[in-house]
């Protein structure tokens, strides 16, 4: 994690180089009470997510990481009904309440919440609306993201740099590289989300978001050696009704004139 920070930053500054006008921007952001406080609450919910993400790889519970990036735009859904005070159609309260049955499910079946899975969703549907709030471009706002969260991740890798565990002065340079691998696979999908935002309807977009959890999940069931037991494969199987139901009206709704918004649902990283 402090890795990842400090090498996102590095290509977030590099990036800055090549964009015109790109570090003003930056500055004014930073000048800025309301969108420094907004960023400062996205930079929180983003550590926790990719925390969360990186433990649940590391104790083999990719499954429930993937349950937590499908139930991730309902989460935002709500959050627009209840901080926005957007309203949702019949088709979308259809959707939202599907997915909390399949959820309360998956708990029944696992023996406990799916406390991995509602961190991931909560963490990015929290990182998705304070990034919606503050207005400002991807790579300025991942700059000042990462910056926030730049002291921390120091104090982290001098810790581990004094005891002799630092991750490429036990593995090498090889690690090293992989390691500052993180920082343009971190910033990239999200120029290229604020890219496609520009050339594709939301709607569009909304579905194409679903393919990262599924693949998250297959990866689980074979790569991975994921389990998944009738409960879960039942309340899964609910939580992708909900999304078809979702995914099908905003595409519906996105060919013919609306007054009403979509709700903008942030990509997961």
């Amino acid at each position: 994690m402090a890795y990842r920070i400090v090498w996102s930053l590095a290509f977030c500054f590099l990036l800055l180089l090549f964009i015109k006008g790109s570090w003003r921007e930056v500055g004014r952001t930073l000048r800025d009470r309301r969108s420094m406080g907004l960023l400062a609450l996205a930079s929180i919910a983003i550590a926790i997510n990719w925390t969360t993400y990186v433990y649940s790889v590391a104790t083999n519970q990719v499954v429930e990481a993937a349950l937590g990036y499908f139930i991730n735009p309902l989460v935002s859904v709500a959050m627009g009904i209840v901080i926005l005070r957007e309203r949702l159609r019949a088709p979308q309260w259809t959707a939202v309440a599907v997915a909390g049955v399949g959820v309360l499910i998956i708990g029944i079946a696992e023996g406990a919440a799916p406390w991995i899975g509602l961190i991931l969703a909560m963490s990015f549907g929290t990182y998705g609306l304070m990034k919606k709030m503050a207005g400002v471009g991807a790579v300025t706002g991942l700059t000042v993201e990462t910056l926030v969260l730049l002291p921390v991740a120091g104090i982290v890798l001098a810790y581990f740099e004094v005891q002799g565990s630092a991750a490429v002065a036990s593995s090498g340079w090889g690690m090293g590289v992989l390691l500052a691998l993180l920082g343009p696979v971190t910033a990239i999908p999200l120029m290229w989300y604020a890219a496609a935002a520009n050339r594709l309807p939301l709607a569009t977009l909304g579905v194409l978001q679903y393919s990262t959890p599924t693949v998250i999940f297959i990866l689980g069931i074979t790569v991975f050696g994921d389990s998944v037991n009738t409960g879960e494969w039942i309340g899964f199987t609910l939580i992708w009704v909900a999304l078809a139901i979702f995914s099908t009206d905003a595409i519906r709704r996105s060919r013919k004139p609306s007054r009403v918004d979509e709700l903008e649902v942030a990509e997961p990283t």
